[in-house]
């Protein structure tokens, strides 16, 4: 039996600021996303390129082979942006049942990347829509790149379940996927019955949540064809004030 798939509620971005405040998340099509930033969506799809070459993640407690990912924080104030010195990935059990409590050191993103003006458009304007929603302020940025794959049949791309990170706001972009079922987001509310489903299919759909208020969680992926192989490819980038998690 197929699960049907819902189609994203899509908003236009003058709606962005309300639509966190309102509902704690809100989707943006392709299109929408690259008149927020002010450049062609092909800009962004120029990075795709890297999820190629992402190294595994040693640190799953599931046993699993099937996520690869590269990591890196940075800041924001304004319009600046800074990298920020190498660190670990950390989150409290509170959090992360499955991962919290763990130092995570994974492979850098390449400086290549981080060069982009596509990229560096991207972080200065989450950090907009944090000081939207929290007020205008520093913020601790650190930014992952998924490929969950499904060479040993299944890919989960939120081992721990349905949870939140521990930040102020998360974004997730749908960078692609090829050959897979499933991969289906979910947003709940934290405090109340309210929630969401749908399936971000198109290559830069992004998802902004506003991590107090909401929990999400991508359900499996499986591949089209029986032994087959797909993908499917994300970017996380969690904003956090006051500091790092772990600091």
């Amino acid at each position: 039996m197929t699960t049907p798939a819902f189609d994203p509620p899509f908003i236009h971005p003058a709606e962005l600021p309300a639509a966190l405040r309102d509902q704690g998340y809100a989707v943006l099509g392709p299109q929408a996303v690259g008149d927020w930033l002010g450049l062609p969506v092909a800009q962004l799809e120029a990075l795709h390129a890297d999820w190629n070459d992402l190294p595994p993640d040693e640190y799953l407690k599931d046993g699993g082979r099937y996520r690869t990912r590269r990591h890196e924080c940075f800041t924001v104030d304004g319009e600046a942006m800074q990298q920020v010195p190498r660190r670990a990935h950390w989150q409290p059990v509170e959090y992360n049942a499955l991962h919290g409590g763990m130092q995570r050191w994974f492979a850098p993103m390449l400086a290549a990347t981080i060069a982009q003006p596509a990229w560096q458009r991207l972080i200065v304007k989450l950090g907009e829509a944090a000081n939207q929603l929290r007020g205008a302020q520093r913020w601790y940025v650190e930014a992952h790149q998924f490929r969950i794959d499904t060479a040993g049949g299944i890919g989960r791309p939120t081992p721990e379940g349905a949870h939140r990170d521990g930040v102020d706001l998360v974004a997730v972009a749908l960078v692609g996927r090829h050959d897979i079922k499933g991969g289906e987001t979910r947003v709940f509310e934290a405090n109340g019955r309210r929630g969401e489903r749908f399936t971000m299919t198109e290559p830069w759909t992004l998802l902004l949540l506003d991590d107090a208020r909401v929990i999400h969680e991508s359900t499996p992926i499986q591949p089209l064809e029986e032994n087959g192989t797909g993908w499917r490819d994300t970017l996380v980038i969690t904003c956090r004030a006051q500091g790092f998690q772990g600091d």
